[in-house]
């Protein structure tokens, strides 16, 4: 294949409709728009939300639009079974992690929740630790260290 033989899909590119050109072209006189009214205009239709003048639904409803919580923090969570592959006594860090490929941003807030089985002692550091997963590592042997946010 070479570049000359590129063609786009068949039914990729349609010819531009040409309004107003005569009422042959199928799309002459009104061009489409009707007869008057605001759509006829130019500038004409209102924007998506317009309700005739009725009180649009955004305005009806504020209760369900939310708000953003500028407080959040967004963890980045590994569950104590996937520290499984560790070797013992090894001191994990969210570096650690993130190198291990159980996290992608080292430098963000980790989270170790408490799903899954833990047999190896291990010195895990991370921001903040579920009951459950501190007892687990606690209960292997291991220890708990919490990181300042």
């Amino acid at each position: 294949m070479k570049l000359h033989d590129l063609n786009p899909v068949a039914g990729s590119n349609r010819k531009r409709k040409r309004v107003g050109r005569g009422i042959s072209a199928g799309q002459g006189k009104t061009s489409g728009r009707g007869t008057k009214g605001q759509g006829a205009r130019t500038g004409g239709l209102p924007a998506p939300y317009f309700e005739g003048g009725q009180l649009p639904l955004v305005r009806r409803l504020p209760f369900k639009r939310g708000f953003t919580n500028l407080g959040k923090i967004d963890y980045a969570e590994v569950n104590v079974g996937r520290l499984g592959g560790f070797e013992k006594d090894a001191e994990i860090d969210p570096a650690a992690l993130a190198a291990a490929g159980l996290i992608k941003d080292p430098q963000g807030p980790v989270a170790v929740l408490g799903d899954g089985e833990l047999k190896t002692a291990l010195k895990v550091k991370a921001h903040r630790f579920s009951k459950n997963a501190k007892a687990k590592i606690e209960a292997a042997g291991g220890s708990v260290e919490v990181l300042e946010k």
